[in-house]
C-alpha cells in the first residue's frame, strides 16, 4: 500500500490525540470519524490500523525514531511494522535506513517488551523473565475476530456453512468460531438475526464456568452491555430469570436489542445505585448462581486496546482492586446457600485476581473454592489450568482472563 498524503495527515492528527491518552483510543477515533465524514473506508481502516500499531509498540518506535513525535512515530510504524519503502513515504533512504536498522535487542527489557516500566516489573516480580516476555510478546500480536454461535437457535454446525467465511470452531469453547478475516460481521445475515455475536473464546468460557441451568435465578452483577449475559440466556434456553444489573443504565440500554435479535426472553435489567443498591439487597440468598466480571485494567485486552498500558498507571491498579473487593463482597450477598459465585477479571495482574480471591476467602464468611478445571470437565471442555482459570494470548490464543469460582455453604 502506498498511502495519500490526506491519509497521512488524518493519522498524524489522529495519533497527536490519542498519545495524550486523555480518554479511551476507540473512543476518541470514533469521535475523529465523525467530525470527517468525508473520510472512505480504506481511509479509515488505514488511519486506526496504523495508529494502533504506533500504540501497541510505541516503545520500540521511540527507541528507532530517536523521537516521541506523531509523525516520527507514525512513519517508523510505517516502515517497521507495515514494510513501507522510502520512495512509497517520500522519505530520505538514509532515515528509513536507520528506522530499519534499529536494534531493539540491544534496549532495555520493558522496551523490548512494549511495556511501561513499572508493568513490565510487575510481571517480571509475578512471572519470572522469560515468561514475562512471552507474555508481552503475545499481547503485541493481533487478536483474532471470535464469535459465539447462539446454540439455542443454530449449531456451531450449521452457523459455519451458513457464514460463507473462512473460519473454524475453536478449540475451548463449544460454542466459538475463530474467523481467518475480520470482516464486518455486523452487516451479516446471521448476526442480524442473532444466530451469532462476537465474542472473545475466553470471555465465552465464563458462561460454561458459571454454568446455569434451566428455571434458575441467575444474576450478571457487572453486565455492561450484556455479552456475558447474552452468553447464559443461551445455556439457560431462555429459562428461569436473568438479572442484568449494572452502574451504567447507558450500556445496560445496548443489551434489549441485542436480547430481542437472539431472541432472548428470561433477561431482567436492573440499573444499580452502587454495589450496595437495596433493589439487589432484596435479592439477597435467593440467587442459584452470581457471575462478577468486575471492573479491571484489561490489561489481558491489549492485543486490542493498546492504549491501556500507557493509560493506567500502579495507583489506577490499587484502587481498581479495592474496588473490585467491594463489588465481589457485595455480590456474595446475592447467592443462596449451596449456590455458585464466579468472580472474572481481564487483568494478568496478581492484584486483580488472586489477592483480591484471597481476601474475599478471609474477609467474607460462608464461601470456598471450587476447581475452575473441575467445572469446566464437566462442561466437556478440556481445559486444566488448575483451581483458577488462567487464560492467556501466547498459550491460548485468546485474551488475558482469570477467573475463580466458589459455592456457598
Amino acid at each position: 500500500m502506498k498511502p495519500t498524503p490526506g491519509q497521512l495527515a488524518h493519522a498524524e492528527a489522529v495519533l497527536a490525540q490519542l498519545l495524550t491518552f486523555a480518554g479511551p483510543s476507540d473512543q476518541t477515533l470514533s469521535a475523529y470519524f465523525r467530525g470527517h465524514r468525508q473520510l472512505g473506508q480504506r481511509d479509515r481502516a488505514f488511519i486506526a490500523e496504523t495508529a494502533y500499531a504506533v500504540l501497541r509498540r510505541k516503545r520500540t518506535l521511540e527507541a528507532a525514531a530517536g523521537s516521541c513525535a506523531p509523525r516520527l512515530l507514525l512513519l517508523a510504524a510505517l516502515v517497521r511494522q507495515f514494510g513501507l519503502s522510502g520512495r512509497a513515504l517520500g522519505l530520505e533512504s538514509d532515515f528509513v535506513a536507520r528506522i530499519r536498522s534499529a536494534g531493539v535487542a540491544t534496549q532495555p527489557p520493558a522496551v523490548q517488551a512494549d511495556l511501561p516500566d513499572w508493568l513490565w516489573a510487575r510481571l517480571v516480580e509475578q512471572q519470572g523473565g522469560g515468561e514475562a516476555m512471552r507474555i508481552a510478546r503475545g499481547l503485541l500480536e493481533p487478536a483474532p475476530l471470535d464469535l459465539r454461535v447462539n446454540l439455542a437457535r443454530i449449531s456451531r454446525e450449521d452457523a459455519l456453512t451458513r457464514l460463507g467465511l473462512e473460519g473454524h470452531a475453536t478449540p475451548l469453547s463449544p460454542a466459538g468460531i475463530r474467523l481467518a478475516a475480520k470482516p464486518a460481521i455486523n452487516r451479516h445475515p446471521l448476526f442480524l438475526d442473532g444466530l451469532v455475536e462476537v465474542q472473545d473464546e475466553g470471555s465465552q468460557l465464563l458462561a460454561y464456568l458459571l454454568a446455569p441451568r434451566r428455571g434458575e435465578m441467575v444474576a450478571d452483577f457487572c453486565a455492561g452491555a450484556g455479552g456475558k449475559t447474552l452468553a447464559l440466556a443461551m445455556l439457560m434456553r431462555s429459562s428461569g430469570r436473568l438479572y442484568a444489573m449494572d452502574v451504567s443504565a447507558k450500556r445496560l440500554g445496548e443489551l434489549a436489542p441485542r436480547a430481542a435479535r437472539a431472541g432472548v426472553s428470561n433477561i431482567h435489567p436492573l440499573v444499580l445505585a452502587g454495589e450496595n443498591d437495596l433493589r439487589a439487597r432484596r435479592l439477597a440468598g435467593k440467587i442459584d448462581r452470581v457471575l462478577v466480571d468486575a471492573p479491571c485494567s484489561g490489561f489481558g485486552t491489549l492485543r486490542r486496546n493498546p492504549d491501556l498500558k500507557w493509560r493506567y498507571g500502579p495507583e489506577r491498579v490499587a484502587a481498581l482492586a479495592d474496588e473490585q473487593f467491594r463489588i465481589l463482597a457485595a455480590a456474595a450477598r446475592l447467592v443462596k446457600s449451596g449456590g455458585r459465585l464466579v468472580y472474572a477479571t481481564c487483568s494478568i495482574l496478581a492484584e486483580e485476581n488472586e489477592a483480591v480471591t484471597q481476601r474475599f476467602l478471609r474477609e467474607v464468611a460462608g464461601f470456598e473454592a471450587l476447581s475452575c478445571a473441575r467445572i469446566l470437565a464437566q462442561q466437556r471442555i478440556a481445559l486444566d489450568t488448575g483451581s483458577e482459570l488462567r487464560l492467556w494470548p501466547h498459550r491460548h490464543g485468546t485474551d488475558g482472563f482469570f477467573a475463580a469460582a466458589f459455592v456457598k455453604r
